[in-house]
């Protein structure tokens, strides 16, 4: 599949579809409809954003196999996570709402599958508002250190963080036509991106690492012994990379045409993020000047040290400043997504004070108080990063332990409904079962994967805290199940003047 922008949002035959389909799936039509193709694979393609992914992760690559599991690793996920994602899409082209994973499964499989899913699905997005705002924040840090000896404490990064979220929240309340416009420069910023950062790296440095050292170099520097191990560890840089791409499915709901374009939105968004992450992470490590200091950098992120190592200080100040660039477009877009989410998750009554967060903005057609909501929740989630070294990986558990499962619902339910599923106008024939349960399996295994100690010894310090983050996120959801389970619940369909009144109540 290539690249290519969809037609005109303004086309009328496809959005009076589009609108009916959704009135059929049970909501009344409350959101902007002005988001083209191109601008909803954008959103995910920002997401998943490989500039914020690969070169935040870089360092944790190199402790966990190094260069050979880094660059083999992220070829043999990038195709597992395509699997997940083919599947994913089509159940997206059938379900085409901004609730996306959970709607699905509520409709596959029941309320309690559709909550629980919500849950995953919704701590996993603010987790990754928060894990992303926050490794910005670091990257902008480390580049004011460099150009100015600013010291970034972990008080003034989270000042730093703290702007960059108000940043975000501002631009979302725009309404959804600006975020569009904003993914999709995002697109060729990052591809441009990773073709500069890559190109200047071959080019200027006088010494690179050999093709053997880049593809064959075993790095063990977990502390575990078992090399089968500390390799499959080191997979989950690509896997936690390859997220967020359900932010087409959320978006669908102001896409033209989504029961198609977003449905491909996602798939795109993967392989091209697969292809151009593989490049990167390539160009990095020929760029290698010294292994053990790029991972003792004194700016904290290695991929920062191989470019002041390779290109000098004014040439590293150049390439961090592409780099924080995609990564505030990666938090804009990830802001975007979840409050799509908290406005559908509130639309069925399933959040604490629903009747707020379901309000939609007349002028703008914009949830607002869900944008603000999802920012001040990401804010609350990193404040422990002032007070533990650790709690940036806890809050990127929470993301990865969350967003990651949920992808396989509503896949395993498809699956299990056999023949009962009704499905879209995007679909994958007669290869839906087999990349189903390849999607189905892989996922499982990178759950658990995400809850194995990624060091030894395991402290408090080194522990990996995925595993509190799934639990804590199951709890808060039974909890909160026996406190709203009588009044959640997807619709049936809005047909009557009554119902669609109730919708309307919330646009204000």
């Amino acid at each position: 599949m290539s690249i290519s922008a969809s037609p005109p949002s303004t086309e009328t035959a496809p959005q009076k579809d589009e609108e009916q389909r959704l009135r059929e799936l049970g909501y009344q039509p409350v959101l902007a409809r002005r988001m083209g193709g191109f601008g909803n694979f954008a959103i995910s393609f920002s997401v998943i954003s490989i500039l914020s992914g690969c070169m935040t992760l870089y360092g944790f690559g190199m402790s966990t196999g190094g260069p050979a599991v880094m660059l083999w690793g992220w070829a043999g996920v990038g195709l597992f996570v395509l699997c997940v994602g083919m599947a994913l899409a089509e159940v997206t082209s059938a379900y085409p709402t901004s609730g996306a994973l959970y709607y699905m499964a509520d409709r596959l499989g029941g309320r309690k599958w559709g909550w629980y899913t919500g849950w995953l699905n919704l701590l996993g997005l603010l987790g990754a508002i928060a894990g992303i705002d926050y490794g910005a924040a670091l990257f902008t840090g480390a580049l004011l250190n460099l150009q100015w000896g600013f010291d970034p404490t972990p008080g003034s990064t989270m000042l730093i963080f703290l702007g960059i979220l108000l940043l975000h929240a501002v631009l979302n309340l725009f309404g959804v036509r600006l975020v569009s416009v904003l993914n999709s420069i995002s697109v060729w910023w990052h591809l441009a991106g990773v073709a500069v950062i890559v190109t200047v790296l071959a080019i200027v440095p006088s010494h690179h690492q050999s093709p053997s050292f880049v593809f064959t170099e075993f790095v063990n520097d977990t502390g575990w012994e078992n090399p089968v191990y500390v390799a499959a560890i080191g997979l989950l840089l690509a896997q936690y990379t390859f997220c967020g791409y359900d932010a087409s499915a959320h978006l669908s709901e102001e896409t033209s045409n989504a029961s198609v374009t977003a449905a491909k939105g996602i798939v795109r968004a993967i392989w091209v993020s697969w292809v151009a992450g593989f490049v990167l992470l390539a160009g990095l490590t020929f760029a290698i000047q010294d292994y053990a200091s790029t991972q003792n950098s004194a700016t904290g992120v290695p991929p920062a040290q191989i470019l002041i190592d390779g290109l000098g200080t004014a040439g590293a100040t150049a390439m961090l400043l592409i780099v924080i660039a995609a990564q505030l477009f990666c938090g804009n877009a990830e802001v975007a997504a979840a409050s799509r989410m908290v406005f559908a998750f509130s639309r069925d009554n399933a959040l604490p004070g629903s009747g707020l967060w379901r309000r939609v903005s007349a002028r703008t057609q914009t949830p607002v108080p869900a944008v603000w909501l999802s920012v001040c929740v990401a804010a609350l989630l990193a404040v422990p990063s002032l007070y533990s070294a650790t709690a940036y990986g806890a809050v990127t558990a929470i993301n990865v332990i969350g967003i990651t499962p949920a992808y396989a619902i509503p896949i395993f339910l498809k699956l299990r409904a056999g023949d009962r599923f009704e499905r879209g106008p995007w679909h994958l024939g007669r290869w839906s079962k087999p990349i189903g349960w390849i999607a189905v399996v892989w996922v499982a295994l990178v759950t658990v994967l995400f809850l194995l100690p990624q060091s030894s010894p395991v402290t408090i310090d080194s522990m990996n805290y995925a595993s509190i983050a799934l639990v804590a996120v199951l709890v808060l959801a039974t909890v909160w199940w026996f406190v709203a389970r009588r009044s959640y619940g997807t619709p049936a369909a809005y047909g009557t003047a009554r119902e669609q009144a109730e919708v309307a109540e919330g646009i204000v």
